[in-house]
């Protein structure tokens, strides 16, 4: 095993020069920008062994569901759903955590035990042990992983929502090894298909035609194949004999690709998604399989007849069966900031502006912490401009420029190579790191999505008001360098894996970049992955870009939806009812857990889903009786609503359900407060301030044109619009509500509803 390199074609004349650059210089130019390939001084990169076959071709994934494969010898547990695995010496392990799932106060539990609680041990009968476990391949919710010894191997495959775990073999005959003997309850030794029963889990074990089995009467069971290659096993919903017929009949069309892809609909902002599978048939004549979806999947899928039931950690999963399904989701519009219709008090605004634009640019830290300022103004600079405070908001763009470029160049203002504040490209793991780093972005490849979207949101905002500056030669390529680091929507890429923070079968970010967990990959501040997918609607609009813009879309559209699911669970129907909290702050693999990884605080508990609040923070207010009972939820759990920190952002969420209560709140407590750092006064009183006049989120209402929000109050609907391009358009809302944008800005209408 080494460290994997990879040969790859280079599809353009931009990639290629990058490449020549690679071995001449330390320094790849990017339009005005650059990036170094040499690590700086003092740096910590990832690890240097990757842990993958000759086979693997173009870069590593990383902050996936099944990533602690390609950073251990053996890997941590791996939540598929609803089947576990692990990798190990034996094989791979195999458990079932849907009929031992757990809940209390603190958490939702579905976690694969220790290893005396197996289920059983998928392994070859002759090889005892393997030195190790390598990723042979992937897809874009599967992936292959190879045990080898010799001339003796075992591949598994394996992915999101699969009831199955393929196999093919070298040199040998599948071995399955339980922890207790198994209840036989269809099959024999001398059939090739068994109905099983071990732990009060049900499974198919489907070897090929005509082979045989040993050892029935204990726990080693050897499926004697006489030298065909191929074997699975599946998790079934019961242990009725029909569901195993059905499992029998796509138990061989094992699944060897996956694919998904997204459209948007601009007239009626729907996002259609299609998820495919590619399978090679062992024998019969089926060509497709059967397939898991999530909640937030099923609750949107189109033509699906279902088959069964699993329960998984994230809600009931839903069996379905074909080679394709596809699902319907609406974008429900995103701004660079609130529209402004409300009676705030300009002068007031004025003062609490001069306390952004009186501070002097902070000294670099890290690109977390920098990120969030660099946020802070770009959520600012378009609310200073609607009040009328061009002036101001120049200051403040200036700022951000400054620090914005400075991060975008991999050299001093006299062209010497920098050392701290720039990015590095790491071509083993295929990303970009941005130095000073922070919360394991460099060495684990963690949060990607969270520190780079901050910058790619300044960068819209520069675009915005300056499309120049984002010109390719310009500064354009290094942002689009970073938008393709955290989700890059070309699998041939030559530089970084497909959406490396985005699971697209999950439906949401994971932030670990090698999930080496016992429960799985993690992701908690959905909200920051909000922010970034904002971005990338903003900067696609702003640059011309209709690729990145409904890339965007795709992206923050499913993390809605899931943040809904999953964080949020607005229809009450996924958690156990043991689970008592309004909100799970952490998302992982095997549980939902109401913690941080910082704070046991409930005022930061629950701010970490909200952060940062900026023009695309809406969706947060789709269901106010939710944001209402979350709210509550806080003020129950602090003693009352006297925070020492984050009261800011606890007073702009109250406002997207009650923004007179917040405002209430707020006047009494402005003067008192820290703000969030990545927050600021100016900015909290104009989004309650909005909000008391436009009301609450509309969520039955469309347009189309991206760049759009609606909300209601009382009998009177407002329509906002930012038209970023400057072209006279007329947007026509879902209600047949027409709004004419005459030019560049943010444009608003009112009519009864």
């Amino acid at each position: 095993m080494r460290p994997q390199q990879f040969a790859l074609l280079l599809p353009s004349t931009l990639f290629v020069i990058g490449a020549a650059l690679h071995a001449a210089e330390p320094i790849v130019k990017e339009g005005s920008g650059s990036y170094t390939t040499v690590l700086p001084k003092g740096a910590k990169a990832p690890q240097a062994t990757i842990y993958a076959t000759e086979n693997l071709k173009g870069k590593m994934p990383t902050n996936d569901w099944w990533s602690s494969v390609a950073w251990m010898k053996f890997s941590e547990r791996q939540y598929l759903h609803p089947l576990a695995v692990e990798t190990g010496t034996g094989g791979l392990r195999v458990f079932y955590p849907g009929a031992s799932i757990t809940a209390n106060k603190g958490g939702i539990f579905g976690i694969m035990p220790g290893k005396s609680d197996d289920d059983f041990v998928l392994g070859h009968a002759a090889q005892a042990e393997f030195p190790d476990a390598q990723v042979d391949a992937f897809s874009d919710w599967f992936v292959n992983v190879r045990f080898k010894s010799g001339e003796r191997s075992m591949t598994v495959t394996y992915g999101h929502g699969s009831p199955f775990v393929y196999a093919t073999y070298e040199g040998g005959d599948p071995r399955l090894k339980f922890a207790k003997i198994p209840q036989i309850w269809s099959g024999q030794d001398n059939g090739h298909v068994l109905g099983i029963t071990v732990n009060g889990k049900h499974y198919g074990l489907f070897g090929a035609a005509g082979s045989k089995w040993t050892g029935l009467d204990g726990k080693l069971f050897t499926n004697q194949a006489k030298g065909k290659k191929y074997f699975s096993v599946a998790v079934l919903p019961n242990n009725d004999e029909k569901t195993l017929k059905l499992f029998q009949q796509y138990a061989y069309a094992h699944v060897t690709g996956t694919q998904v892809d997204w459209a948007y609909d601009a007239k009626t902002c729907d996002v259609t998604t299609n998820f495919k599978f590619t399978t090679v048939t062992h024998e019969g004549t089926e060509t497709g399989t059967l397939f898991a979806l999530y909640p937030h999947q099923w609750r949107n899928a189109e033509g699906l007849e279902y088959r069964g039931e699993y329960p998984s950690v994230r809600g009931k999963m839903k069996l379905a069966e074909g080679k394709s399904f596809r699902t319907v989701m609406r974008f429900p519009g995103v701004m660079p900031a609130l529209p402004s219709i409300g009676e705030a008090n300009k002068t007031t605004f004025a003062e609490y502006l001069k306390l952004e634009t009186s501070k002097k640019i902070p000294p670099v830290s890290d690109t977390y912490a920098d990120g969030k300022w660099l946020g802070k103004l770009a959520a600012l600079i378009p609310v200073a401009e609607q009040f009328g405070f061009a002036e101001e908001a120049k200051i403040l763009r200036e700022q951000m420029r400054e620090r914005l470029e400075d991060w975008l160049s991999g050299t001093d203002a006299a062209g010497k190579p920098k050392t701290t504040n720039l990015f590095y490209y790491d071509d083993n793991w295929g990303t970009l790191i941005g130095y000073p780093a922070s919360y394991g972005s460099d060495v684990e490849l963690n949060d990607h999505h969270f520190h780079y979207g901050y910058f790619v949101k300044a960068a819209a905002e520069m675009s915005r008001h300056d499309p120049a500056w984002a010109k390719d030669e310009r500064w354009g390529r290094m942002v689009k360098l970073l938008i393709r680091d955290m989700a890059s929507s070309d699998r041939k890429d030559p530089l970084f894996p497909f959406l490396r923070n985005f699971d697209p079968y999950a439906g949401h970010s994971w932030a670990s970049g090698h999930a080496r967990f016992g429960d799985g990959n993690n992701n908690e501040s959905s909200s920051e992955a909000m922010n970034a997918w904002c971005g990338l609607v903003l900067w696609g609009e702003a640059t011309n870009d209709p690729t990145i813009r409904d890339l965007g879309i795709y992206l923050y559209t499913t993390e809605m939806e899931a943040i809904n699911q999953y964080w949020f669970d607005v229809l009450c129907e996924n958690r156990p009812k043991e689970y008592t909290p309004s909100v799970v702050t952490m998302v992982w693999g095997g549980k939902g857990v109401d913690a941080t990884w910082f704070s046991a605080k409930p005022e930061h508990i629950h701010g970490i889903n909200w952060l940062p609040f900026n023009g695309a923070s809406t969706y947060l207010g789709r269901y106010p009786a939710y944001v209402e009972k979350n709210y509550l939820a806080l003020v129950k759990e602090s003693g009352g609503n006297n925070w020492k920190e984050w009261s800011d952002l606890i007073w702009m969420y109250l406002a997207l359900a009650d923004a007179k209560e917040a405002k209430q709140l707020f006047e009494a407590s402005k003067d008192k407060i820290t703000y969030e750092a990545g927050n600021s006064k100016a900015f909290t009183y104009a989004w309650i301030e909005s909000l008391n006049a436009l009301g609450q989120v509309d969520r039955s209402e469309t347009a189309d044109y991206p760049l759009y929000s609606v909300f209601h109050k009382g009998k009177t609907r407002t329509y906002g619009v930012y038209n970023m391009d400057g072209r006279e358009r007329t947007v026509l809302f879902s209600d047949g509500f027409q709004l004419k944008a005459a030019g560049k800005g943010f444009v608003t209408g009112q009519a009864e509803r």
